[in-house]
C-alpha cells in the first residue's frame, strides 16, 4: 500500500471520528437545552465546527505522519506530480458535487417550511458527507488510477 493510500485511510478514520463525535455532541446538546433561539444555536454549532474539525485535522495529520514514519521509516514524498494533483481535483470535485446537492436539498427544507433545525442539520450532515467522500474518492483513485 503506498503512502497516499495510507493517508487516505487515516483522513478517512479521522474525519469519521470527528465528524460523527461532534455531530454527536451537537445533537445531544441540541436535545438537553432545547434552545428558544434555533437559528442562533445551530449558526454558532456550524461555525465552531469548522475551527475545531481544522485543528484536530492537523493534529491527526502530524499523528499519521510521525506513527508512519516510525513504522515504515520512510519520510513522506514532498514531491507531488501531474497524477497527484489530478488525483486532488477530481477529488475535490466530487466533494463539491456532494456538497451542493446537500445546500439544495437544505434549501428545499427551508422552501417546504421545515424548521430551522433541519436545514442546518442537512447541512452539517452533507458537509460531513463531503468531506468522508473527499478521502474515499482520493483513495479510490490511488488504488484505481486516474
Amino acid at each position: 500500500m503506498s503512502y497516499q493510500e495510507r493517508r487516505s485511510i487515516a483522513s478517512l478514520i479521522s474525519t469519521l471520528l470527528i465528524g460523527g463525535a461532534y455531530l454527536l455532541y451537537v445533537l445531544q446538546r441540541y436535545q438537553a437545552d432545547a434552545p428558544a433561539n434555533e437559528l442562533h444555536f445551530w449558526a454558532s454549532a456550524i461555525l465552531i465546527m469548522i475551527p475545531v474539525y481544522i485543528l484536530l485535522k492537523i493534529v491527526a495529520i502530524i499523528v499519521f505522519t510521525i506513527l508512519n514514519t516510525i513504522a515504515t521509516r520512510v519520510q513522506e514524498p514532498d514531491i507531488a506530480d501531474e497524477r497527484d494533483r489530478l488525483i486532488e481535483l477530481k477529488s475535490v470535485r466530487s466533494s463539491y458535487y456532494t456538497f451542493m446537492f446537500g445546500f439544495v436539498l437544505a434549501m428545499f427544507t427551508a422552501v417546504l417550511s421545515m424548521p430551522a433545525s433541519t436545514l442546518f442539520l442537512v447541512l452539517i450532515i452533507s458537509l460531513l458527507a463531503a468531506m468522508i467522500l473527499y478521502d474515499v474518492a482520493q483513495f479510490y483513485f490511488y488504488r484505481r488510477g486516474v
